[in-house]
């Protein structure tokens, strides 16, 4: 009798780096795993959308480094919106409070802190976010756990950088841009979801979309991020 011998299809990692020499070095590490299909590309919007659509991309890793920890941001909300699928882990050296809590609201699966964990800990965080899991150190937990103790804000400008939407508003946005369903941002602001759905179309007139897609990347290009203070379900 013949025994079908099957294998595990290796995980495909897109590294996405500005820097040409650290995604060489990273690929250079990875390649040594067999469990792993490397592909590279340059911190371009454009560039990473095209690697996604010509493969199966798993797993993302990102340089969240600065001076492109802004487009890495964006970046990594935009494939969450379109590309729920990827794991996405962001790879930065030293983060603080701000970058952690925006690394995750964006969409991110795993954090990875460079200058802290060995190229060992790298491979153990690509298999964690791949089977579905989170990947954080308990130092940056304790941030994110900070951070949901409170309503995020997300304060719309237009081109003259006037405000665009409501306080009320513009916590709706925050929480659809952190996928939370019409039910789910009912629940945290205690109102109906009835309501929520005349706030989504109120806020869909005010700022010229259509959709909750087309309005979580509006907030990506638009928005500044508040520490908005809780507002009572009463108020409108």
């Amino acid at each position: 009798m013949n025994l079908a011998v099957t294998t595990a299809q290796p995980i495909c990692v897109l590294v996405v780096d500005s820097s040409q020499m650290k995604r060489q070095l990273l690929v250079g590490a990875l390649r040594r795993r067999a469990e792993y299909r490397l592909l590279s590309c340059e911190l371009d919007m454009e560039r990473v959308f095209a690697a996604i659509s010509e493969n199966r991309i798993d797993v993302a890793l990102v340089s969240g480094a600065s001076p492109n920890g802004a487009e890495a941001i964006a970046m990594l909300r935009r494939i969450h919106i379109t590309q729920p699928h990827i794991a996405q882990v962001v790879l930065l050296e030293n983060p603080d409070r701000e970058t952690v809590v925006s690394v995750f609201r964006s969409g991110a699966q795993g954090l990875f802190w460079q200058s802290k964990h060995p190229f060992s800990q790298l491979c153990k965080c690509v298999q964690t976010v791949h089977r579905g899991e989170v990947w954080i150190c308990s130092e940056h937990l304790i941030f994110l756990v900070d951070a949901v103790k409170q309503v995020p804000g997300l304060r719309l400008v237009n081109g003259d950088g006037l405000q665009v939407l409501t306080p009320r508003e513009e916590q709706v946005v925050a929480l659809v841009a952190d996928g939370m369903s019409n039910r789910d941002v009912a629940r945290e602001l205690r109102l109906s979801e009835h309501t929520i759905k005349k706030y989504l179309f109120r806020i869909f007139d005010k700022v010229g979309v259509s959709n909750r897609v087309e309005l979580v990347l509006y907030a990506v290009n638009h928005a500044h991020s508040t520490q908005a203070e809780w507002i009572p379900a009463a108020a409108r």
